[in-house]
C-alpha cells in the first residue's frame, strides 16, 4: 500500500502541469526574468554561463546550421545536429551504388569528410537591444510607410556600424510586431563537411508513421565538422582548410536522465504565433489547415506509390517526401490540439477582458478601443483570399516544373539592355539549377501531381481567382486537365533536360525568345497574374494593417497584465526554453513514460511495418550480451521527453541539464502538443530528444567511429 501511494505521488510530480514552462526566452534577459525559476527547477549555474559577451559561454557552442540548430561538442569543430537536418546533405552524396541514406555514412578520418556547398554554420557573437536607436526618428504622427522607412534607414545604419571593419554579418530583427528591435551579430563559416550519419533505419526509424508521435525510437542525429582557414577564421571550401578550433564546446553527459530533471533547450526556433486573435485561429483551424492537409495527402500518395516501385525515385524523392509529410501531420495535430483546448473560445475570453479593460478609462479607450472591431473587419477581408493563397502555394506552386521554370522565365523576360548586362552572370546559375533539378526529378510523379493539383484548385477556389489558362483547358481540352497537362509536357522544353541544357549553354536573345514563347511560360505568367500580382498583394496589404493592430494589441496586453513576463514570438533568433523531464497523459486512461529503449525498436520491428526496418548489425548487437557504458541500467535508452517549449528550427538544439552538460538533441514534439506554436498546453506539450547515450552507442559500438568520442569531453 505504501509503495502504491509513493508511485502515485511520483507520477503526480512527473505529470504535474506546473513542471512545464511556456516560452522561448531571449538569453540576454535570463538574469532579469528567468534565472530564479530555472534554479528552482534544478539549474545550478549562472545566467552568464548561458549567455555572455564578456566570457566564453554556452552560446559560443550553439550554432545555426541550415534551417536547424546544432551544438559544438569538441574542440575541433565537431557539430552534432539531427539526421533529418542532415538529410539533404546525405542525399546529395548518395547514389544507388553508394546509398548513404540506406547504409549510413561514417568518415573514419577527417580526410574522408564530405563537403557541402551552400551549407553554413553560424555563431551568434552578440545581441543588443537597439529599440531606442531604431525608433529615435519615428513619432506617433507618422504614417506607417513613413515609420517603416525610418526604421529601415536606422536599422541599416546600426547593422553597418556593428560590423564595419570586421568579418561578421549582422541583422536587426523586429519583436512584438515592431515594438522592439534587437541587433544580432553573427560569425558565418562556409566550409562544413559531413562527418557521420547513421542509416535511415536508425536516423529516420519510424518514418512518417512515427513522425510527431510518442513513444519514439529514432536515432535522429548526425555529425558535421566546421573547417576554417589557416587563421582559424571562416573561409570558402579548400582542401587545405583545417578543423575549426572551437571557442567553446558543451561537455557530454553519460549519466542519463531521470524524471523531474531540469532541461534546457538552446537554439534558433523558427516561427510562432502566440498572440494571434480568435479570428486568426478560426481561419487556421476551420479553413487553411483542412485544405492544406488534403492537398499534401494527395501529393504524398502520388510520390509514395512511385517510390515503392522504383529505387532511383525513392532516393530522388526521399527528402521531398519527408518535407511534404512533416507539415501535413503537424497541421492535423495542431487542429486537434487547438480544438481540445478550445483555443478560439479562450482567445475570445482574453479579447473580451481586453475590451473591458480598454474601456475602463478614456485614455485607454482612445488608444486601444478601436482594435477589436478593426480585427473583425480585416479578418473578414482576409478570408476571401485565404483559399486562393493556400491553393496557390500548396497546389500550383507544388508542381515542380512550375517552380523550376520560374527562374528561366524571369531571365528571359528581362529587357534587351538588362539581358545583355546580366545574362553571362546568370548562365552558370541556370546551369547549376538544371543539374540539381533533374538529378532529383521524375516526370511521371510531377505529371500526376500537376493534374491533381489543377483539379483541386478548380474544385475549391472561387472562379474569380482562376488562372487564365483555365479558359484554354475549357475551350481546347473540354475541361480535361489530364489532356491539357499531357499536351503541355509534350511541348515544353522544360520537360527535356538535354534540350534545355543546350539552350542555356548558348543563351542569347534567340534562346530567350524560345523560353518566352514556351507553353510552360504562358502557364507561369497566368499563375503569377493571379497569385503574385493579385492574391499576394491583397493579402500583404491586409496583413500590413493587421501587423499594426497587433503591435498596439500586444502593447495593450503588456500594459493590462503588468505582472506577466511576456516573451516574443520565435523569429530564428537565439532562444532558451526550459522545463523538466516527464511523461504525460495523451487521452483518457492512457499515460506515457518519459523514455524509450532499444527493446521498443525490436518490438516495432516485429510488426513488419516498412517504417520499422532495423539494420542487421543493430539486431546482432541487441541479441548480444551487454551494452557497455552506455546502458542505463542494463538497457539502451533511445529518446526522452520534457516540457520545453520548442518549434521548427529547434531541430538539432542541444538539450542541457542543470550542470550545463549535453544530455540529448531535440528533434520533434509530440503530436498532441503541435498546437504550441499558437497556444501552449502544459498538460501535453512535450519536446522529444534523442538520448545522448544512444548517440554515443551508435557512433562507437555500432559504427566503429569511436575516435569521435575521443574528441568529446565526456562527463559522468
Amino acid at each position: 500500500m505504501i509503495r502504491n501511494v509513493f508511485l502515485a505521488f511520483a507520477l503526480l510530480i512527473v505529470f504535474l502541469p506546473g513542471n512545464a514552462r511556456e516560452g522561448m526566452w531571449l538569453p540576454l534577459f535570463l538574469d532579469k526574468y528567468n534565472i530564479e525559476e530555472m534554479r528552482d527547477k534544478g539549474f545550478r549555474l549562472e545566467a552568464e554561463d548561458i549567455y555572455s559577451i564578456n566570457q566564453t559561454s554556452m552560446k559560443d557552442a550553439v550554432v545555426r546550421i541550415g534551417g536547424c540548430t546544432g551544438v559544438v561538442v569538441s574542440g575541433r569543430g565537431l557539430v552534432l545536429t539531427n539526421h533529418h537536418c542532415a538529410y539533404r546533405a546525405i542525399q546529395s552524396h548518395s547514389t544507388v551504388e553508394d546509398d548513404y541514406l540506406t547504409d549510413g555514412f561514417w568518415a573514419m578520418s577527417e580526410e574522408e569528410e564530405l563537403p557541402n556547398p551552400g551549407l553554413t554554420v553560424t555563431f551568434l557573437v552578440r545581441m543588443e537591444d537597439v529599440t531606442g536607436r531604431v525608433l529615435e526618428l519615428t513619432d506617433d504622427d507618422m504614417t506607417e510607410d513613413e515609420r517603416r522607412a525610418a526604421i529601415i534607414l536606422a536599422s541599416e545604419r546600426i547593422r553597418h556600424e556593428a560590423v564595419e571593419g570586421t568579418r561578421f554579418t549582422a541583422e536587426v530583427s523586429a519583436f512584438y510586431y515592431g515594438s522592439e528591435f534587437y541587433l544580432f551579430v553573427y560569425d558565418v563559416f562556409e566550409d562544413v563537411r559531413l562527418t557521420g550519419a547513421p542509416p535511415s533505419s536508425v536516423g529516420k526509424f519510424g518514418g512518417d508513421t512515427d513522425n510527431w508521435m510518442w513513444p519514439r525510437h529514432t536515432g535522429d542525429f548526425a555529425y558535421f565538422r566546421i573547417y576554417a582557414g589557416d587563421d582559424n577564421e571562416p573561409a570558402g571550401y579548400s582542401p587545405s582548410n583545417t578543423p575549426y578550433r572551437s571557442r567553446a564546446h558543451i561537455p557530454v553527459s553519460t549519466g542519463g536522465v531521470k524524471e523531474g530533471d531540469f532541461t534546457m533547450v538552446y537554439g534558433f526556433p523558427g516561427s510562432t504565433s502566440q498572440y494571434l486573435t480568435s479570428h486568426a485561429v478560426g481561419l487556421i483551424t476551420g479553413l487553411s489547415n483542412p485544405h492544406n492537409i488534403r492537398l499534401r495527402d494527395i501529393r504524398l500518395d502520388i510520390m509514395g506509390r512511385e517510390m515503392e516501385r522504383n529505387d532511383t525515385v525513392r532516393i530522388q524523392y526521399a527528402s521531398k517526401f519527408a518535407g511534404v509529410s512533416n507539415a501535413w501531420k503537424r497541421w492535423a495535430g495542431e487542429n486537434r490540439g487547438l480544438a481540445r483546448m478550445d483555443a478560439v473560445g479562450r482567445k475570445r475570453e482574453l479579447e473580451e477582458r481586453f475590451v473591458r479593460w480598454a474601456g475602463g478609462c478614456p485614455e485607454r479607450e482612445m488608444r486601444y478601443g478601436y482594435i477589436m472591431p478593426a480585427f473583425d473587419s480585416l479578418y473578414t477581408a482576409l478570408e476571401r483570399y485565404t483559399l486562393p493563397f493556400d491553393y496557390g502555394r500548396e497546389a500550383l506552386l507544388a508542381i515542380e516544373l512550375v517552380r523550376f521554370a520560374g527562374d528561366f522565365v524571369r531571365v528571359a523576360d528581362l529587357s534587351d539592355e538588362d539581358f545583355e548586362n546580366v545574362v553571362h552572370d546568370f548562365i552558370p546559375q541556370l546551369e547549376r539549377s538544371i543539374a540539381g533539378f533533374y538529378r532529383d526529378y521524375h516526370l511521371p510523379v510531377d505529371q500526376e501531381i500537376f493534374i491533381r493539383m489543377l483539379e483541386m484548385y478548380r474544385d475549391n477556389v472561387d472562379t474569380d481567382f482562376y488562372p487564365g489558362f483555365f479558359d484554354t483547358v475549357d475551350a481546347e481540352f473540354s475541361g480535361d486537365f489530364r489532356l491539357f497537362v499531357e499536351d503541355l509536357l509534350s511541348n515544353t522544353v522544360f520537360a527535356r533536360e538535354n534540350e534545355l541544357s543546350a539552350l542555356v549553354g548558348d543563351f542569347d536573345k534567340d534562346a530567350a525568345g524560345i523560353i518566352r514563347n514556351d507553353p510552360m511560360t504562358c502557364v507561369i505568367r497566368d499563375i503569377r497574374a493571379v497569385y503574385n500580382d493579385h492574391v499576394i498583394v491583397e493579402r500583404q496589404d491586409i496583413n500590413s494593417e493587421l501587423n499594426i493592430l497587433y503591435r498596439y494589441y500586444i502593447e495593450g496586453l503588456r500594459e493590462m497584465d503588468r505582472d506577466r513576463a511576456f516573451y516574443p514570438d520565435a523569429n530564428r533568433t537565439l532562444r532558451v526554453a526550459y522545463g523538466q523531464v516527464g511523461g504525460y497523459y495523451p487521452r483518457d486512461a492512457v499515460s506515457y513514460n518519459y523514455y524509450t529503449t532499444l527493446s521498443g525498436v525490436m518490438e516495432k520491428y516485429q510488426t513488419g511495418e516498412p517504417d520499422y526496418t532495423v539494420p542487421e548489425r543493430l539486431k546482432e548487437l541487441y541479441d548480444g550480451t551487454g551494452y557497455g557504458e552506455f546502458a542505463r541500467p542494463g538497457e539502451i535508452r533511445i529518446s526522452f521527453i520534457a516540457t520545453n517549449h520548442t518549434t521548427g528550427g529547434n531541430s538539432g538544439s542541444p538539450v542541457i541539464n542543470g550542470n550545463g552538460h549535453l544530455i540529448g538533441v531535440n528533434f520533434d514534439r509530440v503530436w498532441e502538443g503541435t498546437m504550441s506554436d499558437i497556444m501552449f498546453d502544459p498538460e501535453v506539450c512535450r519536446n522529444i530528444s534523442v538520448d545522448v547515450n544512444y548517440i554515443l552507442y551508435i557512433t562507437d559500438v555500432y559504427a566503429g567511429a569511436g575516435y569521435l568520442l575521443e574528441e568529446m569531453h565526456l562527463v559522468p
